[in-house]
C-alpha cells in the first residue's frame, strides 16, 4: 500500500473539517454579532446560499504513473511521468432556483443540484518526469510530456468518479447545509 493510500483518509477528514469550519464561519458572519437563530424565508435562504456559489466538500489526492510511447520501426519516443494530483468535488449552489427550496416555519425542503467534479489539477512541485527517451532517428516530441500530463488528469478524474467522490460530495454538502439550517432555526430538513 503506498504512502498516499494510507494518508488519503486523513486528507479527506482534514478537507471536510476545513470546509465545515469555513461554512460555520460564513454563517456566523451572516448572523452578525450577538444575533440569535432566526427563521428563514425561502427568498432569504436562496440569496444567502447562492452567495456561496460552489460548495467544495471533498478533495482527493492521487498519484498516477503514466507511460506514453510512440514507437516506429526506426525508433521510439517515450515519457515516464509520476503525476501527483488533486481532485475536488462539490455542489454548485448558484444553480438553486426558488422552486428547489421550500421553507415553512421550522421545516426546510431542498432539492440540491447534483454534485460535480469542480477541479482536477496536477501539483507541479510533486509531479516529475522520471524518464524521457528519444530514439536515435527520431525528432524530439515537445508535446509528449504535456500529453502524458493530460492523460494523468483524465485518469485521475475517472478514478475519483469510480471511487465515489460525487456521492461523498453530495453527502457532505447535505450535512453542511443541514448544520447551517439548524443554526438558522430549522428543526426539520428534508432533501429531495
Amino acid at each position: 500500500m503506498s504512502k498516499w493510500s494510507k494518508a488519503l483518509p486523513a486528507v479527506l477528514l482534514a478537507a471536510a473539517l476545513v470546509a465545515g469550519a469555513a461554512l460555520v464561519l460564513y454563517i456566523l458572519k451572516l448572523a452578525g454579532p450577538g444575533s440569535t437563530a432566526k427563521s428563514l424565508s425561502t427568498p432569504v435562504f436562496i440569496r444567502q446560499i447562492q452567495s456561496l456559489s460552489q460548495l467544495v466538500t471533498v478533495r482527493y489526492v492521487m498519484e498516477k504513473v503514466v507511460i506514453l510511447e510512440d514507437v516506429k520501426w526506426y525508433g521510439e519516443n517515450r515519457v515516464l511521468l509520476v503525476a501527483h494530483g488533486n481532485i475536488k468535488a462539490g455542489v454548485d449552489l448558484a444553480q438553486l432556483k426558488p422552486d428547489d427550496v421550500e421553507i415553512r416555519g421550522t421545516t426546510a425542503r431542498i432539492r440540491l443540484p447534483p454534485a460535480v467534479i469542480t477541479d482536477v489539477y496536477l501539483d507541479e512541485n510533486q509531479t516529475r518526469v522520471i524518464e524521457r527517451n528519444t530514439g536515435l532517428l527520431r525528432t524530439f516530441d515537445k508535446d509528449m510530456e504535456q500529453n502524458a500530463r493530460q492523460v494523468a488528469v483524465d485518469d485521475m478524474r475517472r478514478a475519483a468518479r469510480n471511487a465515489g467522490i460525487l456521492q461523498e460530495a453530495n453527502t457532505r454538502a447535505r450535512q453542511l447545509l443541514s448544520e447551517w439550517l439548524h443554526l438558522s432555526g430549522c428543526q426539520t430538513i428534508e432533501f429531495r
